[in-house]
């Protein structure tokens, strides 16, 4: 759920394909994606999940499937 919810407001921020999302991706060599796409990404999952995701330490968030963990770790924390 994370994962679908991750690349459809991806691909919107970044105009591309949902479906040319790969979860090993990376933002910077991969999607052409800087830190302020990656901050617009995750404003936009929380409005897609309802959840509320930390954003200090998304600046080391380079990978999809890392970004997706941080979603999943606001799913269900500690």
């Amino acid at each position: 759920m994370e994962f679908e919810a991750f690349k459809k407001v991806a691909a919107t921020v970044l105009g591309m394909d949902p479906d040319e999302i790969e979860m090993d991706m990376t933002f910077l060599t991969d999607l052409g994606a800087d830190s302020l796409d990656l901050y617009q990404i995750f404003v936009g999952v929380e409005e897609e999940t309802g959840l509320q995701i930390p954003t200090e330490g998304l600046d080391k968030i380079t990978t999809v499937r890392e970004a997706v963990k941080w979603i999943q770790k606001a799913r269900s924390p500690l």
